[in-house]
């Protein structure tokens, strides 16, 4: 349920990670000095597993908020994606996207401008029935996708070798708030 970290003693306390002192130092200084080095909280020993818990829950929600949830469209004026009614439109034309290519393209346009790498690529390509795609499979695949949705003046996906991808378009459906291409008719 939760992870256990052992950390160096010079490892930045801007990580992102929620940083509890768990110890039998329970002297009025020793606390004092841990919120000073950055502690979210203090526990000493002895200490009621129950409540344990308790602060460790509260302490990851602090430090992580809610995941985003991938967005159901993306449109920057060329490219039209509709994930809810898997529809695709490249400059005004309907493209016949299979379902793993609609998956990678989700996943991509959800972090543009960051690298996806190949294994999550994989991972969430593998189905409930444990089917899966192998590497090779990816690359075939992102090569397909690539030649439906892009033209030389319009490159949205560009490869890192022998790490992922890096979506480089810029969705303005969540800039401007509303659909260029007119999906609205055809969902």
């Amino acid at each position: 349920m939760f992870k256990i970290l052992v950390v160096e003693d010079d490892l930045p306390l801007s990580a992102g990670l929620p940083v509890i002192f768990l110890t039998a130092n329970d002297l009025e200084e020793d606390v004092i000095g841990g919120f000073d080095l950055g502690a979210d909280d203090y526990i000493t020993k002895p200490f009621n597993t129950e409540i344990l818990m308790r602060r460790l829950e509260v302490a990851l929600r602090r430090n992580h908020p809610p995941v985003k949830t991938l967005a159901d469209r993306y449109d920057d004026g060329f490219l039209c994606l509709d994930f809810g009614a898997l529809i695709a439109i490249r400059n005004g034309e309907k493209l016949a996207i299979t379902p793993n290519e609609y998956k990678i393209l989700r996943h991509l346009t959800a972090s543009p401008g960051n690298l996806v790498t190949r294994q999550i690529l994989l991972e969430k390509l593998w189905d409930c029935e444990g089917n899966y795609i192998d590497d090779h499979t990816l690359t075939v695949t992102m090569n397909r996708l690539r030649a439906k949705i892009e033209e030389a003046e319009h490159c949205r996906i560009r490869t890192v070798r022998g790490m992922g991808y890096i979506w480089t378009g810029t969705n303005l459906e969540e800039s401007a708030g509303g659909s260029a291409c007119g999906m609205e008719e055809r969902a």
